[in-house]
Formats: C-alpha cells, structure tokens, sequence
C-alpha cells in the first residue's frame, strides 16, 4: 500500500505563489504517475496536473502555465508550484499515486484558500 501526506497549503492573496508537498511512503516504487487533484465546495473533485516517472508533466487548462509539478525520487516527494493564484484556485488540494491503472488518493488533502 502507499501512504501520501500533503502540506504546504494555506491562505493567500490573488496573485501569490504558494507550494505544496506530498510525501509519497509505503510502497512508493511501485507508483506510477503522480499527480494532484483538487476539490472545491460544493464541486466535483479535478485534475490539476500529472507527472509520469519519465517526466512530460500534463496539465489541466485552467493552471497550464502558471502550476507547475515535480517530483524528488531521493525524497520520495511530489511538488506543485502555484504562481499567479486566483480565487478560483480555491480548494482542498489532494495527492494522488497511481498504481497499476488505479489511482490511490490521500486522505487528507491541504486547503489553498486565495482571498483579499
């Protein structure tokens, strides 16, 4: 099994930057893709970005040039630089390791809340 734990979140203000970890423990060679997912309130949780072990990151539009993810493998940890946040960011930000053609998602989640 994989444990992943998120932090870094918090509250900003519109146009800030803010990072966010996810530790990835357990059996963590045997993940595939990594990836972040987001769930705002009173939405469907969605795809923020990807990033394969080879790299060649995928992201969603909405943070195509402004997120950007990657991975330490010494330190078995997943990243995501957000820049330029808006108040549509606004979420519970979850890790997610992909295993075999199944996503494992953290049970966690860090909150970003973007507000003046």
């Amino acid at each position: 099994q994989v444990q992943l734990r998120e932090s870094g979140g918090g509250l900003v203000q519109p146009g800030d930057s803010l990072r966010l970890a996810c530790l990835v423990s357990g059996r963590s060679g045997s993940v595939a893709d990594t990836a972040w997912f987001r769930q705002a309130p009173g939405k469907e949780r969605e795809f923020v970005a990807r990033i394969p072990p080879g790299g060649g990151a995928v992201y969603a539009d909405s943070v195509k040039g402004r997120f950007t993810i990657s991975r330490d493998y010494r330190k078995n940890t997943v990243f995501l630089q957000m820049n330029s946040l808006t108040y549509e960011d606004t979420a519970v930000y979850i890790c997610a390791a992909r295993l075999g053609s199944t996503y494992v998602y953290s049970n966690q989640g860090t909150q970003v809340t973007v507000s003046s």
